[in-house]
């Protein structure tokens, strides 16, 4: 078998695959919960963080493949994904902050531009359905997990502690204050002690609201949940008549 053959079936291969999780942002869904579960359980450091870096590496390439991307880019997110595990690994048996720092970046590079793809695919849907639905509620619940991943790289980089009267916050601190900014909950239990937080917190919660009022608000009020089931009745019946 020729080398053009064998890169014609793993194409084909590629592509029976891809077909099994188009616009499956049910799956997309379930693993960004998964992902939030693990870090409200776990640290984002040592061993912890080679899970959570795991769980949130294989969200990222499900998402990319649900979203109709060109293979390529999604064996780039699968790259990268093995990547960010290594180098989580080894500073998770180095005890050495730089290289989970360094998987932190990656590991929110490709979380971006995953829910970036979702939110296009989602954005350019013909109609909207439970999956479109579940595709702007993904990006949404994502948009927690990056910041909280970017607060706790800040935490490990800056000088002195991130929150105010708080000088060893765990991982599950920084989820919470999260998900409270980013819904702009704000229960005051923990604040930024100083910049770079301030400003990021204050984008998170820009970001939250903005995205809430407009994009997922906009798909709700346009949802129709048995316009789909009603479609398929109708072809049923059409086939069942038809000679």
């Amino acid at each position: 078998m020729d080398t053009a053959t064998r890169r014609a079936r793993r194409r084909e291969l590629w592509r029976a695959r891809a077909e099994k999780v188009r616009d499956a942002f049910g799956l997309v869904f379930l693993l960004v919960i998964l992902t939030y579960v693990l870090a409200s359980l776990l640290d984002n450091r040592g061993w912890g963080s080679v899970v959570i870096t795991a769980a949130s590496g294989a969200t990222s390439v499900i998402a990319l493949t649900s979203s109709h991307v060109k293979p390529r880019f999604v064996h780039i997110a699968i790259w990268s994904s093995g990547l960010t595990i290594v180098l989580a690994s080894i500073g998770a048996a180095s005890g050495a902050h730089l290289w989970l720092n360094f998987a932190s970046l990656i590991q929110i590079s490709l979380l971006t531009v995953a829910m970036a793809a979702v939110l296009r695919r989602v954005v350019n849907s013909d109609n909207v359905s439970s999956r479109t639905i579940l595709g702007a509620i993904s990006v949404y619940v994502v948009l927690g997990l990056l910041f909280t991943f970017a607060y706790g790289t800040v935490e490990r980089v800056q000088h002195g502690a991130f929150f105010e009267g708080v000088p060893h916050p765990q991982g599950n601190d920084f989820l919470f204050f999260s998900y409270t900014t980013l819904t702009t909950t704000g229960f005051g239990n923990l604040v930024p002690g100083g910049q770079p937080g301030r400003m990021i917190s204050g984008l998170e919660m820009m970001i939250g609201q903005i995205f809430l009022v407009t994009l997922v608000a906009g798909l709700v009020a346009l949802w129709r949940p048995g316009e789909a089931m009603r479609r398929r009745q109708e072809r049923r019946a059409a086939a069942k008549s038809a000679p």
